[in-house]
Parts: C-alpha cells; sequence; structure tokens
C-alpha cells in the first residue's frame, strides 16, 4: 500500500489487534496469569528502550531502510543482532498473556517470521555492505533472536 508506513511498530500493533481479536472472540482456552503477563510485557519495553539508546549513542538512525552508520556490537547487541525486535515479541507475549486466551499467543508466534522477511534481512544485507567483515563476523557469532 502506497503511503503506507512500513515500521516493526505497524507491525506489532497490527498483531496486538490480531492478539485482542481471537482472544476475545475464539479464545480456545481461557487462562488468568496477570503477573507473568505484566513481567513479560514490561521486560520486553525495558529490553525495547535499552537497545534503543545505543542508536542514541552511537548516531546511527534507528529506522528500518535507512543506511547505518555505525556498527552496533555493545550492550543487548553483544547477545542478539534483534534486541529490539525480541523486545516487540516478548512485549507482545506479555500483552497476549494478559488478554487470557490461548488463540491470541498464536499472533506472537508468526511476528518474528514477519519481522525477518520485512525488516531483519535487508539490515543484515545493510551491515555486511557498510561495515563488511567486520559485520559479517558480528552476524556469524551472535545470535539472530534469542
Amino acid at each position: 500500500m502506497k503511503g503506507f508506513p512500513d515500521l516493526p511498530p505497524i507491525w506489532a500493533l497490527g498483531t496486538a489487534i490480531a492478539i485482542y481479536l481471537l482472544a476475545r472472540f475464539l479464545p480456545l482456552l481461557r487462562f488468568e496469569w496477570p503477573i507473568l503477563a505484566a513481567l513479560f510485557f514490561w521486560g520486553g519495553l525495558a529490553l525495547i528502550f535499552w537497545s534503543a539508546i545505543w542508536f542514541w549513542r552511537k548516531e546511527t538512525p534507528i529506522e528500518p531502510h535507512h543506511a547505518p552508520r555505525a556498527l552496533i556490537i555493545e550492550g543487548p547487541y553483544r547477545l542478539n543482532r534483534n534486541p529490539i525486535y525480541t523486545g516487540l515479541t516478548i512485549l507482545l507475549f506479555g500483552y497476549a498473556l494478559g488478554q487470557g486466551g490461548l488463540s491470541g499467543l498464536l499472533p506472537v508466534a508468526i511476528f518474528p517470521f514477519i519481522i525477518t522477511q520485512r525488516f531483519v534481512l535487508g539490515e543484515e544485507a545493510a551491515l555486511r555492505t557498510a561495515f563488511g567483515p567486520e559485520a559479517e563476523e558480528w552476524i556469524t557469532e551472535t545470535r539472530r533472536w534469542i
């Protein structure tokens, strides 16, 4: 769709809407784990903010589809190549738990695959182009998702 902002938070919002609709109208199995849901939700949000700080520190754009100006391999990027996307997934998992319907977990399971296709593969290619062997070494040694 022309003019549609192709950004991970938009995809996360769409996933959250799918979670809500499935949990509300097709719950399959009901459960209540509000404390666990809150822990995942706020933990995911904390990981997102911690990861985003590194973009600010390195003065490189955080938006996908922009050319990177720095290779971030510190902080959460030591353990995971995509901690912001991992944080979004954890946050969505917490949201799904909070909705209390087993079917709401299905969109969470699909979300990483969508993000990988829409953003991660292109971002990794851009890093290889911009930073060559240094990026290749980091990509080879660091997990994409945890």
